[in-house]
C-alpha cells in the first residue's frame, strides 16, 4: 500500500483555530464500510509491521504516537487492534496516570522524557504530558499562571524531539457526548468491563465543555509541522482504526526507513555455512 492510498484523515492546520463541535465524530465519507473496511484496515497493518521492522533494523530514528481522548475514547482499543499489529521488540506503550510524590517533586516534562523511544523503536503514550494542561487545569490541579506557560514548554520539548529524529504523531480520539454515554453504561452493565469503571469518570463528563476548551487550546497551542495534531472521528471503533493505522503508516512511510547493509566481512561467510 502506498502512502497515495492512505485514509484521508489530513491534519489539524497550524496556526488555526479548533472548534471540536464543529469537527464530525463518525468518520468521513470515503471511509470503507463493511467487509471492504475490515480489509483495507488488514492491509495498512500488514504494511505497519513492515515499516516498524524496517525502523528496528534502521536504528537511527524513532517515532512517538501520542494518544488522547475524553474518558471511553477508545485508546486501550486503538492500541490493541493497531499497535497490536507491531513486533513487541520494537515498540513501547506507556500509560501516564496521577504522577507520584517523586514526579511531582520535578519538573511536569521529567517522567515523560524518561518514556521517550530510544532510536529505532515506537513509543505510543497513553495520556501523555497533554495532561498537564487539561486534567491539571480543569479539574483545578494548579493555577493558570503554572498550566499556561506549558504550552510554551510543551512545544519546545517537542521540537527537541523532533531535531534529535524522533517523528511525533499526535492523536486525539474524537467521541460524541452520546456515544461516551453509551460505553459508560456499558463498562458498568458488563462485569467483564467493570475494572474500566472510574467514578471520576462521571465527575469529569460534567465538565464535558471545560474539557473541549482545554482540548482546543491545547490543540491549536501546541500545533507545529515537527508535531502535527490529528483529530480522529471514533464513535466507529473499526473505522476508528483504520484511520489511526493509515496515519501512521503514512507517517513511517515518509521517513523511509531502510535497514543498513549487510558488511561485506559478513557476506563472505555465507559461503561458510555447510
Amino acid at each position: 500500500m502506498s502512502r497515495a492510498d492512505s485514509p484521508p484523515l489530513p491534519p489539524v492546520p497550524p496556526g488555526e483555530p479548533v472548534r471540536l463541535d464543529a469537527v464530525p465524530t463518525t468518520p468521513p465519507g470515503r471511509t470503507p464500510t463493511g467487509k471492504a473496511l475490515e480489509k483495507a484496515t488488514d492491509a495498512l497493518l500488514e504494511r505497519l509491521e513492515s515499516l516498524q521492522a524496517a525502523l528496528h533494523a534502521e536504528g537511527r530514528r524513532s517515532l512517538l504516537v501520542v494518544l488522547q481522548a475524553r474518558d471511553a475514547g477508545g485508546k486501550d482499543g486503538t492500541i490493541r487492534r493497531v499497535f497490536g499489529a507491531m513486533r513487541p521488540q520494537g515498540v513501547r506503550v506507556t500509560s501516564f496516570r496521577a504522577p507520584s510524590a517523586e514526579e511531582l517533586d520535578r519538573d511536569f516534562l521529567w517522567r515523560v522524557h524518561r518514556e521517550v523511544p530510544g532510536r529505532g523503536m515506537v513509543g505510543v503514550f497513553n495520556r501523555s504530558h497533554y495532561e498537564d494542561v487539561l486534567a491539571v487545569r480543569v479539574r483545578g490541579l494548579a493555577p493558570e499562571e503554572v498550566w499556561r506557560p506549558r504550552f510554551e514548554h510543551i512545544t519546545a520539548f517537542e521540537r527537541m524531539l523532533a531535531d534529535a529524529g524522533t517523528r511525533i504523531l499526535k492523536i486525539f480520539l474524537h467521541v460524541s457526548r452520546d456515544e461516551q454515554a453509551r460505553r459508560l453504561r456499558e463498562r458498568l452493565e458488563d462485569p467483564a468491563k467493570n475494572w474500566k469503571f472510574d467514578p471520576g469518570d462521571v465527575d469529569d463528563r460534567a465538565r464535558w465543555d471545560e474539557y473541549t476548551a482545554a482540548y482546543e487550546d491545547a490543540i491549536a497551542r501546541c500545533n507545529a509541522a515537527e508535531a502535527p495534531w490529528w483529530v480522529v472521528p471514533a464513535d466507529d471503533k473499526k473505522a476508528r482504526d483504520y484511520l489511526v493505522a493509515g496515519i501512521v503508516v503514512d507517517a513511517l512511510a515518509g521517513m523511509d526507513p531502510r535497514p543498513p547493509r549487510a558488511d561485506e566481512r559478513v557476506l563472505r561467510l555465507l559461503g561458510e555455512i555447510v
